[in-house]
Order: structure tokens, then C-alpha cells, then sequence
């Protein structure tokens, strides 16, 4: 496994990291668990939250320098990267605001005597994190981590080296002390070893359904509490009734958001058969507006994929799914430029024997299908082994809520696509994964709830 930067816009390769040894990780468990007994866990709220304050102050006043890293490791368009910047110091912030109230004991009322649940912190929580997002992702289990007690060793994709030690470095400038947050870059077999380790009370994995099963065995087979969030396929129904300025808005923004390459973003278009031709058409018209270019100038609109295998991959979809049916509206190819670019695309006319159908594009790939009714559009939503989020386009809300209790998904948002913010909690179910990260859900996942009971 390389830890490298390759640049997706030029192809470049800009840098190579090298591996942690075994004898260097025995080492990081070591030192993170000492930091955890006899340190982090012994501060008060409010010397945590001072960490967590100056990291999230650091990151906005150095935004374009976190920034990119981002574009050149993984080619988000460079505002885009800024704006995770922003929303990664939103969350640190969150979290040093309200961990304290979140984590407050609770009395509870019994028949017998006081009894109180006491929130504590478990000891570290090892993190396996993917590269689409490679600050916001690590502000999901920081925040919330830190802030309660326990310490994290974080494994970092790959493909964004620099993000990992550029977070790392953040953290230690706010004043954290060393073991309290450890970035590793080792393999698949030494990140089974830190899974199974006893001073490793917890594991938090954010990645693909296949790293998803094979890192929740390990922790299973450790006893070791772990939370999933793995991929999606959100659907995004287009009721008769939709305001098609607002959804032809959020159906662009959700399916080209970090170059489609976001597990929570807009991939199936259910739409009413009475507006489809006129959704389908202005749809194909804007994504053909967008302009590929260099991610860090402000007037491309659409970026590389994030490296040479996704690009195949996503070719490889197509391909077959054309192969058994599918047609393309636009889009399909490679753009013959420099860079992993793909045209953005549309496909319909996608049986549910085509390979497709139950399968997630992470790429500008939407596919689009027609529902005779809002029965079929729930059907066809929930006829998906993902369950991540989900999107109802309606001028009747009351309409859209209740169809929104009925897809089946962590996350349903109505007149906007798949949104994310500090407050809100985040999660999926079936192949989605499980568990939540952010709002209090997200703090909750790795402390222990113990009862304090005094007789009467």
C-alpha cells in the first residue's frame, strides 16, 4: 500500500510516504493509551474545548492553506475545499460548545433509592477514514472524540497523505498533547492488528461495503464496539407536484457535489412520469453547461475524479449497463484532456436486471427513472440494498413528510438534496452501515453509559 500524492488534475505523482513499521505502531498504541489514563481523560470540558476552539481558529485563518491540499490530492474544485475547511471548523467548534451538556449526567427515576448514569470516556478509538472529504471526515470523529474523553489513532486513505499529517500537525498547534490524535499510514494487515490490540476500545470506519464487512469482522471478532457508514445510493423523487425550478436546482448541486463523489449524493432520480421529459431535458442542459477544468481555478465547474482507478471504474458501469440496456441522455466518455475527467452523465431506461440498477455510482453519473405514482416512487426508492439518504421534491410539505417516513434511509431531506451541518445527526441503514456521527447521536457512540445506583 502507497501512501502517495498524485495530483488527478495532471497526473502527477508529488509526493510518496513512507510506512509506519510495526515496532513504530506498537509504539503510537503505546504512547496514545498513556496520553488517554493519565492525560486526556483527566482534563476538564473546558480544557478540551480549548483544544478543539483553537483548532477550528486555525483552520479559518489558514483556509486556502488547508484548502489545497484538498484540490491537489484528491482535485475538489478549490471552493468547494474551502468550504469544507469551514464546515470541518464548524464542527470542532460544535462540539467544544456543547459536549458538556451533551454528556451531562442524568438522574433517572426509579422506585428504588438514586440512580444516575454517568457518560465516560472508553480509551482509544481507532478511525479509518476515506479521501472524498479528507478534513470533514476526520472532524466527524475528532469533535465529538476528543471532546469526551477518548483519544484517536486515525488511518487516513492513501490518496491524501498530506491532509492526514497537515490535520495532525493542526492538532498538536492547538495545544493537544502528543498520543491524544495519531495519524498512521500503515496496511490493511497492520490496521487489523490496532483493531484487535486491548487497548482499543472502539473503531470508526467511513468507506466502501467491502472494507465496511471485512473491518467490522475484526471488530466483532475483538468485541469491540464500531460504527459503519458505508456507501449510498439516495434517491431523489420528483413528485407531480414539484417546484422544477427548485428541483432541477438541487438535483444538479446534488449529483455534481464534489464531482459526484459523495456517498450521500443524489444518484437515482425517481421522477413523476407527468414532469420527467421536462425534468430530464432542462437536467441534461445544465449538466452540459459545466466546464472541466483546473479544480483551482475559480471558473471551472467540474473536476477530475480522484484518481486513474475510479475513472475506469465508472467507465466500466457504463459500459456494461449499456450493455444490458441502458441508455445515455448525455455524457458517457472520458473527456480527451489531460487529467481523470469524465463527461457528465445521464443514463435511464435501467431494468432492474441491469447490473446497474442496484449498483452506486461515485462519480457525475445520474440515472433516472419513471414513476407512474407516488407509491411507485417509495417502492422504487426503498428497492435498494443502500439506505444512506434521500431527497422528496414537493410544493406540499406535509406530502413530502409523509413520504419521507416511508423511504427507508438514515437521512430524508425535503426541497433540497442530502445536506450535512454540526447539528444534524448522520447515518444509514442496510448496506449503509450503522450508527451515527454528529449532533448528540454522534457523541454518544463511544462513551460509556454507567449507572451510579444508591440504594434507599
Amino acid at each position: 500500500m502507497l501512501y502517495q500524492t498524485i495530483n488527478p488534475y495532471t497526473e502527477e505523482i508529488l509526493k510518496t510516504f513512507d510506512l509506519h513499521s510495526d515496532a513504530q505502531l506498537a509504539n503510537i498504541i503505546t504512547n496514545a493509551d498513556a496520553t488517554y489514563t493519565n492525560i486526556w481523560r483527566k482534563k476538564s470540558y473546558a480544557e478540551r474545548s480549548a483544544v478543539l476552539h483553537r483548532a477550528a481558529e486555525l483552520m479559518r485563518h489558514n483556509r486556502d492553506a488547508f484548502a489545497t491540499p484538498i484540490t491537489v490530492e484528491m482535485g475538489k474544485l478549490f471552493r468547494e475545499a474551502q468550504a469544507e475547511v469551514d464546515l470541518s471548523a464548524d464542527i470542532l467548534d460544535y462540539y467544544a460548545d456543547n459536549a458538556e451538556k451533551f454528556l451531562a449526567p442524568v438522574n433517572l427515576q426509579v422506585d428504588d433509592g438514586e440512580a444516575t448514569i454517568l457518560n465516560q470516556p472508553i480509551g482509544i478509538i481507532f478511525c479509518i477514514e476515506p479521501w472524498n472529504f479528507p478534513y470533514y471526515q476526520l472532524a466527524r470523529v475528532v469533535g465529538p472524540n476528543l471532546m469526551a474523553g477518548n483519544v484517536l489513532i486515525v488511518k487516513h486513505a492513501p490518496g491524501v497523505p498530506q491532509c492526514a499529517v497537515m490535520f495532525e500537525d493542526l492538532l498538536a498547534d492547538a495545544g493537544a498533547p502528543a498520543g491524544a490524535y495519531t495519524n498512521v499510514f500503515i496496511t490493511n494487515e497492520q490496521s487489523a492488528t490496532v483493531v484487535a490490540d486491548p487497548h482499543v476500545r472502539g473503531v470508526a470506519l467511513t468507506g466502501s461495503e467491502r472494507a465496511g464487512k471485512a473491518v467490522a469482522a475484526e471488530a466483532g471478532s475483538a468485541l469491540k464496539k464500531n460504527t459503519m457508514e458505508l456507501g449510498g445510493s439516495d434517491a431523489f423523487i420528483v413528485l407531480d407536484d414539484a417546484d422544477l425550478d427548485i428541483a432541477i436546482k438541487w438535483a444538479v448541486w446534488g449529483r455534481m457535489n464534489n464531482t459526484g463523489q459523495c456517498c450521500v449524493a443524489a444518484k437515482r432520480f425517481i421522477v413523476h412520469e407527468k414532469v420527467a421529459d421536462t425534468f430530464t431535458a432542462r437536467f441534461k442542459a445544465e449538466l452540459e453547461k459545466l466546464v472541466a477544468g483546473d479544480p483551482m481555478d475559480e471558473k471551472t465547474t467540474l473536476g477530475p475524479l480522484c484518481s486513474e482507478s475510479a475513472l475506469k471504474l465508472v467507465l466500466g458501469q457504463i459500459e456494461s449497463a449499456v450493455a444490458h440496456g441502458a441508455r445515455i441522455v448525455t455524457g458517457g466518455k472520458r473527456i480527451a484532456r489531460s487529467g481523470y475527467f469524465i463527461q457528465p452523465t445521464i443514463l435511464e431506461n435501467i431494468n432492474k436486471d441491469n447490473p446497474a440498477f442496484h449498483q452506486e455510482f461515485f462519480a457525475p453519473v445520474a440515472m433516472i427513472f419513471r414513476v407512474p405514482d407516488e407509491q411507485a416512487a417509495i417502492d422504487l426508492a426503498n428497492d435498494s440494498p443502500y439506505g444512506l439518504g434521500g431527497s422528496v421534491i414537493t410544493t406540499d410539505i406535509e406530502r413530502g413528510r409523509h413520504v419521507a417516513a416511508q423511504i427507508e434511509t438514515g437521512m430524508v431531506f425535503i426541497n433540497r438534496s442530502t445536506w450535512t451541518a454540526p447539528g444534524l445527526p448522520f447515518g444509514g441503514v442496510k448496506n449503509s452501515g450503522y450508527g451515527r456521527e454528529l449532533s448528540s447521536l454522534g457523541i454518544e457512540e463511544f462513551i460509556n453509559k454507567k449507572l451510579v445506583h444508591t440504594p434507599a
